[in-house]
């Protein structure tokens, strides 16, 4: 058994595993809103567009997170879970034919309203102690996001 890497807010470790892969999920976010501003001029909008696309791969998780607990629950689930799980599939494809400054924003936008979702959805499937993981990886990955829309 692998040894935590960060404990929930209730004390329970959560795998060591799982928080490697959420907070390397932030090299991209990083990277790529580093190169909207560092790398050369001819290569910005495609960092930053790459930054936008990648956000909107992520929001797509996150609402298919919604989908799988839902699937899990009873023989005839209520359809909010669903419904929701796809919204931010939706915000993204709509971010992704802005202008990319204003994708840029509305992908920021978008990561902090799943934040808030979760933050409502997580503690009644019993995932609460994720949250504090969650927030950071939201934080970060946002404030790339904007980032990279003063620079686009």
């Amino acid at each position: 058994m692998s040894t935590p890497l960060t404990s929930s807010p209730t004390g329970t470790p959560l795998p060591r595993w799982a928080a490697r892969l959420g907070y390397a999920g932030l090299i991209p976010f990083v990277a790529l809103a580093a190169a909207a501003w560092l790398a050369p001029a001819a290569h910005r909008a495609q960092a930053a567009f790459a930054l936008l696309a990648y956000g909107a791969t992520i929001a797509s998780f996150l609402g298919a997170i919604h989908w799988g607990l839902a699937m899990r629950g009873p023989l005839t689930p209520q359809p909010g879970p669903f419904v929701w799980g796809v919204f931010p599939s939706l915000v993204a494809w709509v971010a992704l034919l802005l202008p990319l400054s204003q994708g840029l924003v509305t992908m920021a936008l978008l990561l902090g309203i799943c934040l808030a979702v979760d933050r409502r959805s997580y503690p009644a499937y019993g995932l609460g102690d994720w949250l504090g993981m969650r927030l950071h990886l939201t934080v970060v990955a946002a404030l790339c996001m904007l980032a990279g829309s003063m620079a686009a």
